[in-house]
């Protein structure tokens, strides 16, 4: 079972003093218009094109090894957009933990979400996809906001952060779960429940299997997706958190429910899975967590990759 964390004093020590500031600034740059923390946050971003040089090389790579096709100039362009996202997604884990129902409601749409609402009806449980964009922690909240379930996290290393990632995430889902909870994940998942699961990174050679992940023919897979869904036949649903262009606002888009996975293999289940993460990707490619090192588990023979 996993326990959350819950504040102390002890998160108040001197140690803390310097994250708490930190906390504090992005708690007072969420209260501006959002047309400010657009530029503020497109604007750090590219600031962070300049300073994170050993993960732009590796968003460079990861778009080299997925597209293949896409020239270099396009991969610069694509780069310099996802970097923007990457200022913005620290905007917009301020605005996910901080701001209230109605001005998150007032910045987002949601589409798709009736046949969601129809299967929490009929008590069936809902594997929820969460693909590694930059928007994830807003998209959650607007998710949770009309639909909660329960998310799974991976505790943060600082206690202050671990304490805050999880009292943002509450306030628009029932409670979370560590992402080695598995029994826990499928008991939630028979009883009817929504959980937020996210499969596309590279999680280690532990559990996972090599199958396609866009033009990468042997990407490392979770095979959690098969045991979840074997032992649990939950209803498979993507969602897409999708940030409008020149700071209009966002769209939360959910995909209709995926109800017959391939169940032969965890290489089956792990494929079709990689196909439904890569149709979700392409709808907002410059949005996605190319900085992650997604190819750095080989198979045996295979040189690194990066």
């Amino acid at each position: 079972m996993t326990h959350l964390p819950k504040f102390s004093a002890a998160l108040l020590h001197p140690r803390h003093w310097l994250t708490w500031i930190g906390i504090g600034a992005l708690w007072l740059i969420v209260q501006l218009p959002y047309s400010v923390i657009y530029r503020l946050g497109t604007g750090l971003g590219r600031l962070s094109l300049l300073l994170m040089k050993r993960r732009a090389e590796i968003a460079y790579r990861n778009l080299e090894l997925c597209f293949p096709q896409m020239s270099a100039a396009q991969r610069h362009e694509m780069v310099v957009k996802n970097f923007e996202s990457v200022g913005m997604g620290l905007m917009e884990t301020g605005m996910a933990w901080f701001w209230s129902n109605r001005r998150v409601a007032r910045w987002s749409q949601t589409q798709g979400i009736a046949p969601v609402k129809a299967l929490l009806e009929q008590q069936q449980g809902i594997l929820l996809i969460g693909v590694h964009f930059l928007t994830l922690e807003l998209g959650a909240r607007i998710f949770g906001m009309s639909t909660p379930g329960i998310g799974v996290y991976r505790p943060n290393d600082n206690p202050l952060l671990d304490w805050l990632q999880t009292w943002g995430r509450l306030r628009s889902n029932k409670t979370m779960l560590d992402r080695k909870d598995l029994k826990g994940m499928i008991r939630a998942l028979k009883s009817g429940e929504i959980i937020w699961y996210a499969p596309d990174h590279d999680y280690g050679p532990r559990n996972s299997v090599f199958v396609p992940f866009f033009a990468v023919e042997q990407a490392a897979t979770t095979s959690g997706t098969w045991m979840l869904e074997k032992m649990s036949k939950a209803h498979v649903v993507p969602f897409v958190p999708r940030r409008k262009p020149d700071g209009q606002g966002y769209d939360l888009i959910v995909l209709p429910p995926e109800d017959n996975p391939p169940l032969e293999s965890a290489e089956a289940t792990a494929a079709w899975m990689n196909k439904i993460v890569e149709k979700c990707i392409l709808m907002a490619p410059e949005q996605y967590m190319w900085l992650h090192r997604r190819f750095k588990t080989c198979p045996d023979g295979v040189p690194s990759r990066y």
